[in-house]
């Protein structure tokens, strides 16, 4: 924008007064910032327009790759949705087995293996004195022998036996196998022990 200065008439007194000139400069001075009010304006809503040029961009990939991640956020709930269904069936398939096995009698013929633990299931074997002298007198074994066959000495079989100690629980399902063998198997256990 381009201002034009006025010329003044220097013929006409009306426009001559020192009133007139004061307002032609004020009237001028207000022109001279309306026409810079209205640049600072619009370079500001240029710089404003270029800038939502530029983010306009990056705020679509932005947006779509929020949706593909919520497309992958959902896809993934229903596999983990059908996984976990897929667990129930098998665990109550599992369960249904475990009990149609447990509810079958085992044949009369069968011999428990030495491998199976005896008594019922889910109990756990105790070590008594008792059930010690019970086996030791089964065998026909002395003392002695019977420390042999366990590899511990005859005063621990006695303190075993009177009650007056206990072997250690790691050691217990390894006596309790020992003490059920027969007696052959226990006898050639201690001569290669000896040996």
């Amino acid at each position: 924008m381009v201002l034009k200065t006025p010329i003044i008439n220097t013929d006409s007194p009306a426009r001559n007064t020192p009133a007139f000139i004061q307002v032609w400069d004020a009237a001028r001075a207000l022109s001279y910032d309306a026409g810079m009010t209205t640049f600072a304006e619009a370079l500001k809503k240029e710089i404003a327009r270029i800038a939502r040029k530029e983010l306009r961009e990056e705020i679509t990939a932005m947006r779509k790759l929020g949706v593909t991640q919520r497309v992958d956020i959902s896809a993934l709930k229903k596999e983990v949705k059908s996984l976990q269904s897929s667990l129930k069936k098998l665990e109550k398939l599992r369960l249904a087995l475990s009990s149609s096995v447990s509810l079958a009698k085992p044949s009369p013929t069968a011999k428990p293996s030495p491998d199976t633990p005896r008594g019922k299931p889910g109990r756990r074997v105790m070590f008594t004195a008792e059930r010690l002298k019970a086996q030791r007198a089964r065998l026909g074994f002395t003392q002695e022998q019977m420390g042999q066959l366990l590899g511990v000495s005859s005063l621990s079989i006695w303190k075993w036996e009177s009650g007056g100690a206990s072997p250690r629980a790691a050691r217990v399902p390894e006596i309790l196998e020992k003490i059920a063998m027969g007696k052959r198997e226990a006898l050639s256990l201690i001569e290669e022990r000896v040996a």
